[in-house]
Parts: structure tokens; sequence; C-alpha cells
């Protein structure tokens, strides 16, 4: 996929994690054990051959930029092409960020300089394992305009999305924000495939008239004039903007069968930061069941239906259940935690008891001392 670039849109992205994004932004929050949100998209471009991916940014970005680095982890530090972090640009008169049409246009140099002819454009909360060539070989089979990834899901969707209507010929004639009346079970997945000429274009014309969103103004009203095409995704998708969704997805991985379609696909792989550390140590009054457990972490109680990140500290005679604990947090002696979210470096003293509930759980933000 020489002829590919890809962007992964970061302006605008819904916020709505909550304590999660405090002090970062919804790309980096933390997930699945060793992950990040970003590693899922980023990783979807790398196995797809795309070796150019531009990420464009926001705000609360450090994490991000040192959870990315040059790129190595996902082999795009090169001499061509590789990764780019662009920064948001503030508008002169105002010394606001606006929309996501203008950080392109701002940035637009970078679209310039690249050889490639079609843009993939998309947002880091989507959780899924996707070949992109099959979505790029659709796109340009039906010669579309434009080509938005969609999923066809009956189940609870939590946080904002757009649902679609696609003909049975696969053309979209309508988009609408989930507040809207359209009744459908079809998910954009907000993964969009043009080529760069028309994302120019698109950018300049509504740019000209006062708009500066890239869906909202530049498909959505437009889609009578386009030629958009949907392409159906099969696999497992987690829509990751919101706390019960955050929730939701990451208990899913829980299941082995989501577990392996995400992480264990032949040439898919997800890739994330390496960090050396030792195996996770359990001790002999440790018992885990059902859990994700990752490197460095140390078990002397109990442990049911969780999932801790690396270097987590369960104390002797305390109980994890149903409960989500980010990297290097610290569980004391005879603590009780059951439904409940810990961002990183929370230290919860001995005999404390935080309960949640599966559809409100219980979050600490990070470095909170309880």
């Amino acid at each position: 996929m020489k002829h590919v670039m890809g962007v992964i849109n970061l302006v605008n992205e819904p916020d709505d994690l909550e304590e999660l994004t405090y002090f970062r932004c919804p790309a980096s929050v933390p997930f699945g054990g060793r992950y990040r949100l970003i590693d899922f998209t980023l990783s979807n471009m790398v196995n797809s051959g795309i070796d150019n991916v531009a990420v464009f940014t926001q705000h609360k970005y450090r994490s991000l930029m040192d959870h990315l680095g040059s790129g190595k982890e996902w082999d795009l530090d090169r001499k061509r092409g590789g990764l780019f972090v662009l920064p948001s640009v503030l508008d002169e008169p105002t010394g606001i960020s606006r929309g996501d049409l203008f950080q392109f246009y701002s940035h637009r140099d970078y679209f310039y300089r690249g050889k490639e002819e079609l843009v993939i454009i998309s947002r880091s909360h989507m959780v899924c394992n996707l070949d992109l060539n099959d979505a790029v070989r659709y796109h340009e089979d039906t010669q579309a305009d434009i080509t938005v990834i969609y999923k066809q899901t009956d189940e609870d969707v939590h946080g904002k999305f757009r649902r679609l209507a696609v003909k049975e010929n696969g053309q979209v004639t309508l988009m609408e924000d989930h507040t809207g009346r359209l009744r459908t079970n079809n998910i954009s997945m907000e993964m969009y495939i043009m080529s760069k000429a028309l994302l120019l274009d698109m950018v300049e014309s509504c740019l000209a008239q006062g708009y500066d969103h890239l869906v909202r103004d530049g498909i959505m009203k437009n889609i009578d004039k386009l030629s958009v095409f949907g392409y159906k995704f099969e696999g497992h998708l987690g829509i990751v903007n919101s706390i019960q969704g955050y929730y939701k997805h990451s208990m899913q991985l829980l299941n082995p069968a989501i577990w392996r379609e995400l992480f264990f696909q032949k040439n898919n792989l997800i890739y994330t930061k390496v960090k050396d550390e030792p195996p996770a140590k359990y001790y002999e009054s440790a018992s885990a069941k059902n859990s994700l457990i990752a490197n460095g972490c140390q078990i002397e109680g109990k442990v049911e239906n969780s999932i801790l990140f690396r270097g987590v500290k369960i104390r002797k005679g305390a109980y994890v259940k149903n409960s989500i604990i980010l990297q290097n947090c610290e569980i004391e002696e005879n603590v009780i935690i059951e439904n409940a979210i810990l961002d990183k470096d929370v230290f919860i003293s001995r005999g404390r008891v935080l309960t949640g509930d599966n559809k409100a759980p219980f979050i600490a933000a990070k470095t909170k001392v309880i």
C-alpha cells in the first residue's frame, strides 16, 4: 500500500473518559494490560503496509509523544516517510484551536510532500484488528469518492458515534450523529478513505465558507453530491470514548475468543512501546482467576475477573474483583476493590473498601491516595 498515507485524527475527538483523561488525551489512555488506545489504529495501518503516518494532535499530548517516540516499535523510524506527530495550530486572531480541516490546512505541506494518492483518516478510539488492504481494494473497485468503514451491530453502543443509512449496493445515503432519528444498526467506525486531491479540495472549499469540520461539514453536508460507499467490517469492534465503553470493552478482553481475535491474528499483531520488566510474581498466599496480569506485578492477595497493568502490587489479604488496575498501583493489605478503575500510581491504604457498579464503576484519578 505504497500509494496510501495514514492520518490519525485526534482533533475534536470525543473526550468523555472523565478521570482517565485529566492528564492525557484519549489516544494515550492505557488499555488491555500493556497497550494504549492509539496502538490499535497505528498497528492496523502498519500491518496494512502503510509507512507514512501523521498523528494530528490537539491537547494534552505529552504522554502520547512519550509513548510514540520515534515510532520504532511500529517500524516507522524511517528516512523517508515514517511517523509524524503534528501539533495543533492556534487560529491567529482568536488564539483558539479550530477544527480538523483547519489543522489539515495548517499542515498542508505534509500532504503536498507525500507522493501517495490516497488517504485513510481514522480516529484513535476504535479497538479492532482490521486489514485495511481489503477496504482500499473495495474503495478502488467501487470507484467511490469516499469510503467509510462501518460495523453492523445489535449491542448497545456507549459514547458518541454516527449512524449510517447504507443501500444494498453499499452506497451511503445518510449519516447522522447518535442523537439523530435514524433507526439503523450501522455504526460508523470513523475511518474514511479518499483521494488526497479530494481531501485538499475539501479543506480549501470548506474553510472558504467558514466551516472547519471534516465529517460534519465536508462529508455529511455534501453526501448527496459525492459518491460515498460503506465498507462493512465483520470483526470485533470496541468503541472506547466513554467510561462505560472503556469498562465494558476492557472486560470483554477476558473472553479468550475476543482476546485471540484482537491480539493473535497471523501477521496482524498489535504493537506497543516495549518495556523490559520481570514476569509477574505470585506469592504462596496469591490466588488469580480469569484475569489478565501484566509483567512486573506482585500478587499476594486474590484477583478475580480483573485486568492488572505492569507493576501493580496486590498485598496479602487484598481482594480485587471485576476491576481494571493501571500501572504501578499499590493495593495494601485487606483492601476490597470491586467494579473499579484505578489510574496509574494510585495507592489504596490498608482496610479500605471501594465498590462501584458494573454500569458506573468507581474511578480513582492518577496518583490518588485513598
